[in-house]
């Protein structure tokens, strides 16, 4: 929570079916302890699932004078309303699941393919997003609220 004005929401949910696919968007996925998003390449290890701020993707769209949809940034999950910055070991609540946040997402060389110095803009101060490992099965859905458990 940002203000105490109440939980964060879950705004987009994307699937990537292949490393270098295009993004799927969809509204609800399942997610599997200990191995990420059901149906999406990146599984296992420590980047299970990648979440990304709409108010900080909405920012350096403007700074840059660009209006490329978030499913740019490759993220599987866009957040908003919860800042996201320095919440490295913090356990997200997704509805009824949970992710512990490993790190900061940090920007490939896809991101100036999308929008040449986007990488760059992405590369400071968490701006593109983190990154965590699932600790719950369970379903996700848009809209569900954001909560910090630690």
């Amino acid at each position: 929570m940002r203000d105490g004005s109440g939980p964060g929401k879950l705004e987009a949910i994307w699937i990537k079916p292949a490393r270098g696919a295009p993004m799927d968007p969809v509204p609800e996925a399942r997610l599997i302890a200990n191995y990420g998003l059901d149906g999406n390449a990146n599984i296992g290890g420590k980047r299970q699932v990648t979440l990304l701020e709409r108010e900080v993707w909405e920012r350096i769209m403007k700074e840059m004078s660009a209006g490329l949809d978030p499913a740019a940034r490759r993220a599987n999950l866009l957040v908003s309303r919860f800042p996201l910055a320095g919440t490295r070991n913090r356990i997200l609540r997704v509805g009824n699941c949970r992710i512990r946040i490993r790190g900061e997402t940090s920007p490939c060389h896809q991101m100036d393919a999308a929008l040449p110095g986007l990488r760059q803009a992405l590369d400071e101060n968490w701006h593109g997003g983190a990154y965590g490992v699932v600790l719950d099965d369970g379903t996700i859905s848009l809209g569900d609220d954001l909560t910090w458990e630690i």
